[in-house]
């Protein structure tokens, strides 16, 4: 406040006044009265000058000053008493607790939320732009050692390309002065052993060796043989160039002629140049032997020489193995090495070259990986984590930031699988996994397209209120009694009828009308061409009246509205259009487009316009369908027989159903054994628009099933068994598995009471209807949980899960075996029989309202007001009072008010009027009143009379 003086913010701020006078003169404002005013702008100078005093940042001038959190503490301190049981006395019977509540809020400004916010955000950036340069620069100094290991790799090699054409030229040149020296010294030995012939030859015999002397005139020709190129042909070999991989040479021995040969001594320059490359040689021969071993000598030479080449100096093309690089043949050599005997190789794996100056064999990602993750409709965590090669425990965090609460075992949806996904970085994809569902699809398609579309009869569904007349309108057109024969003249399922009429053959579908059957309209209505409502004309628009106008403005098929029971006196047909008109179903003569038909079921009267209205409405629709090909449709009703196993009643709407056919329905499938229409008699085919029970399914399927002929029982078996492991996935996705799910169930805690049931009925619908009517009752403090629900009678199993499960056992016209009898009598079950739904329903909620227990309320009966306290040696504290309200009764607990706060509750001692010792005491009547164990009953007290009242809880 504006004008509060030094004194009271001293006493604010629970400080001594001289301390706070001291920090105003320290912070620059001089005060010497406590009483002195402060104002604002001095108190937040001194607030700025303690803030800097205790080292806190002060806000400048243009940022607000006010704190930027505020913490609150409030602590409240109470008494608490509580009664001793046992105890004796007034002081003891009552025990004073102490209670403090300490509390503790903390305030941020919404401003500085923002501002950490906006900070977050930008380091976020700054960390995210940080982290790509630093990426930036691993890819550049990548590429850089990447660059620099490709130019080191290839000078290496252009350095040993140089080094082996460097020995290859040596080598060439050695080669050839081999070759020089090799000749010169055959030459020379050649001359000489001429010279040495003809010295000893005599002159009788030179005529003889004048041939054999021919080479000598063709010495000069050897004698230039240095400097010409040999020709190899000569020899019979072949010479390699230097830089060609060496062949194996054949010897090519040339046979002895009496014609002088060239001498052998060239042999070993033809040797030379078969190993180093073209070289001259020449020389004669001589005409006898003595030159072959000199000659041997020189071919054995040479061909040591070679080896010792091809072993020392040729090693680049040892083996033959010339495919091989250097790293592949240093690996084999070291493999094949013993130990002990030559040094070995280590050459390292992964082909990296020798000396270890490769890469290695893994490189680091420089980017996130996206993977297209395939999701079906139902995913285990665990099978969608290794999709997208990443651990479990980061699905399930996923998960639970999305608030689901799903293990690593447990199955999600399709949706909640895409957005995880999506979550974590990659791409969902979907995919169709039912191939058999896809063959069956395109076996459907292709029977449409193929056959050819006729004309079919209608399909015609009576819909209306409980005892409207449904039943008995179509009754009367059937000629036959139907509602005698349902339980109480209701109907408990769909019944299938098709009729000839002089108008040509229509189908009609009877529905139920009770509430509880609401899913047994809507699949009739889904199935039909035509709805026609039953209305009564005394009784008017009803809830379920209503229900079927929505059902067939769901399902877009026209209405037309029957006024039946128009044969009574107080038949109002007025009010109905009236109550019909506010559903906006408007009669044609009031200008609408549906047709209102008066009709009595119970006389016939308009029974033909009801028909003709049918046709007409039927020749506008134009309805066709192919009747040629397999034939598809819906269940209208199915149900457990003993002797005959499960039966359907299917309704066929596209080609014909012939005994025998390969049918797949829902999940269940089978050959068609018997077709059976509805006045009992086996039929061959049935065509579009007809019903019929069919037997020979392997189970019983749910009503309004599709069901489809296929070509064989392989594919009947495929669709069945996918759409079973998809409807078991299914049921395997947690429907509790939702955070909010689980307060709400936390929030219950363990007060709600449940009541188990196990429902067994005789056909599917009736299963349905009890299903959806008995989860429907309860509220939060008991519900109804049905455990198992089925078509056909009680069994043994069934008797042995309500045992475990502690359930009521409901047979819907269906009764209970000779072995469930026994299991039923051991345990103790409760079994009940009934025949009408609405039977079921009334006990089921008053077995559900037993769960509720009793409620115990207090009622005040009367109130004596304290006019004077005597005092009594006998009681004690005996107030004289006046009934002011009710009844005070000597038997029932008092409680005293004191200011309209008790002070004390117990009982009566004495109750009189005048001496006499009473039961009651009503109003307006003065009495006596002694408290049992309390004497402290003072004037103007009250004294409440009151009693306990058990009262048993409904729903």
């Amino acid at each position: 406040m504006s004008g509060e003086t030094i004194k009271q913010l001293a006493q604010s701020m629970k400080v001594p006044v001289d301390r706070l006078l001291t920090q105003l003169s320290q912070a620059g404002m001089s005060f010497s009265d406590p009483e002195q005013i402060i104002s604002s702008t001095e108190k937040m100078k001194l607030l700025g000058f303690l803030r800097r005093s205790h080292g806190k940042e002060v806000p400048a001038e243009g940022e607000s000053a006010s704190p930027r959190q505020i913490t609150l503490k409030r602590s409240t301190r109470g008494e608490l008493k509580l009664s001793t049981p046992g105890a004796r006395g007034a002081s003891a019977g009552a025990k004073t607790v102490n209670v403090e509540v300490r509390a503790k809020r903390t305030y941020v400004k919404r401003s500085v939320i923002a501002e950490e916010a906006g900070s977050d955000v930008e380091r976020e950036e700054a960390v995210r732009k940080l982290h790509e340069s630093q990426q930036q620069r691993e890819h550049e100094e990548h590429e850089r050692l990447e660059a620099d290991r490709r130019r080191h790799e290839e000078a290496q090699l252009r350095a040993e390309e140089a080094e082996r054409q460097r020995e290859a030229e040596e080598a060439h040149r050695r080669s050839l002065a081999e070759a020089e020296a090799a000749a010169a010294a055959a030459q020379a030995e050649a001359q000489q052993v001429a010279d040495r012939a003809r010295a000893e030859t005599s002159p009788a015999a030179e005529p003889v060796a004048a041939p054999a002397v021919e080479p000598k005139e063709k010495a000069p020709v050897a004698e230039a043989a240095p400097t010409q190129r040999v020709d190899h042909s000569v020899f019979g070999m072949i010479v390699p160039t230097i830089h060609e991989p060496r062949r194996r040479e054949k010897k090519v021995i040339v046979p002895a002629s009496p014609a002088p040969k060239p001498a052998p001594a060239a042999a070993p320059a033809a040797s030379a140049a078969t190993r180093h490359g073209p070289a001259a040689s020449g020389g004669a021969a001589p005409a006898n032997g003595t030159a072959n071993a000199p000659a041997g000598d020189s071919r054995n030479k040479a061909r040591h020489g070679r080896d010792r080449d091809d072993t020392a100096g040729g090693k680049r093309f040892a083996g033959g193995e010339l495919h091989l690089s250097e790293a592949d043949r240093a690996r084999r050599s070291s493999k094949r090495g013993k130990p002990g005997k030559g040094p070995s190789r280590d050459v390292p794996r992964g082909g990296a070259s020798v000396g270890g100056s490769g890469p290695h064999g893994f490189t680091r990602p420089t980017a996130a990986v996206v993977r297209e993750v395939v999701v079906s409709d139902n995913n285990v965590v665990a099978d969608l984590a290794n999709k997208m090669a990443v651990k479990g425990s980061e699905v399930v965090k996923a998960l639970f930031k999305m608030g689901v609460m799903a293990t690593i075992n447990q199955t999600i949806d399709h949706d909640t699988a895409v957005l995880v996904v999506e979550e974590l970085g990659h791409k969902a994809v979907a995919v169709s996994e039912n191939n058999a569902e896809a063959a069956l699809a395109a076996h459907t398609q292709n029977a449409e397209l193929e056959g050819e579309k006729k004309p079919r009869p209608p399909v015609v569904t009576i819909m209306g209120h409980v005892d409207h007349g449904k039943t008995s309108t179509l009754d009367y057109i059937r000629r036959t009694k139907v509602a005698s024969g349902e339980a109480g003249g209701i109907t408990q399922h769909i019944g299938a009828y098709h009729v000839e009429t002089p108008k040509g053959v229509i189908t009609f579908l009877d529905t139920p009308g009770h509430a509880a059957f609401t899913s047994m309209r809507a699949r009739g209505a889904q199935s039909t061409d035509i709805v026609v409502l039953v209305v009564a004309a005394d009784d008017g628009v009803m809830p379920q009246t209503a229900e079927a106008v929505k059902h067939a403005r769901a399902a877009k098929v026209p209405l037309i509205v029957a006024l039946n029971k128009m044969d009574k006196a107080d038949a109002n047909p007025d009010h109905v259009k009236q109550g019909l008109g506010n559903l906006e179903v408007i009669p044609e003569e009031w200008g609408g487009d549906t047709p209102f038909v008066p009709i009595s079921a119970k006389t016939g009267m308009g029974i033909d316009d009801l028909l003709d209205a049918i046709s007409v409405q039927a020749e506008v629709m134009e309805l066709t369908a192919v009747e040629d090909g397999p034939a598809s449709g819906v269940v209208i009703e199915s149900s457990l027989d003993r002797g005959r196993g499960p039966v359907a009643t299917v309704l066929v709407q596209q080609g014909t159903l012939k005994r025998g056919d390969f049918v797949v329905c829902g999940i269940e499938y089978g050959r068609m054994r018997a077709l059976i229409d509805e006045n009992g008699k086996t039929v061959q085919e049935a065509g579009p628009s007809i019903p019929v029970q069919v037997l020979g399914l392997s189970g019983v399927p749910e009503a309004g099933d599709d069901f489809v002929v296929v070509a064989d029982e392989r594919l009947a078996r495929e669709v069945a068994a996918e759409r079973q492991l998809k409807r078991r996935e299914t049921r395997m996705v947690s429907k509790a598995n939702r955070l909010e799910d689980i307060m709400a169930q936390m929030a219950q805690g363990a007060e709600q009471q449940t009541l188990n049931i196990l429902v067994k009925a005789d056909v599917q619908g009736s299963v349905q209807a009890l299903r959806e009517s008995l989860s429907a009752i309860g509220n939060e403090n008991v519900k109804v949980n049905v455990i198992a629900a089925g078509v056909g009678g009680i069994t043994e199993s069934d008797a042995t899960l309500a045992a475990a499960s502690k359930a009521l056992v409901i047979g819907f016209n269906v009764r209970a075996d000779a072995s469930a009898r026994k299991v039923i009598d051991t345990s103790g079950l409760d079994v009940r029989y009934f025949s009408i739904i609405y039977d079921v329903i009334d006990q089921v909620k008053q077995a559900a309202s037993g769960l509720l227990g009793k409620e115990v309320r207090e009622e005040i009966i009367g109130v004596a007001q304290v006019r004077e306290v005597f005092r009594s040696s006998k009681f004690g504290a005996v107030a004289g009072c006046m009934v002011i309200e009710g009844t005070v009764k000597r038997s029932k607990p008092i409680r005293v008010l004191r200011d309209n706060t008790v002070v004390f509750q117990g009982e009566l001692e004495s109750l009189r009027r005048f001496k006499d010792l009473v039961d009651e005491v009503r109003n307006g009547m003065e009495c006596g009143i002694a408290v049992k164990q309390y004497n402290d009953v003072k004037v103007g007290d009250q004294i409440e009379c009151f009693e306990r009242i058990e009262v048993a809880r409904t729903l």
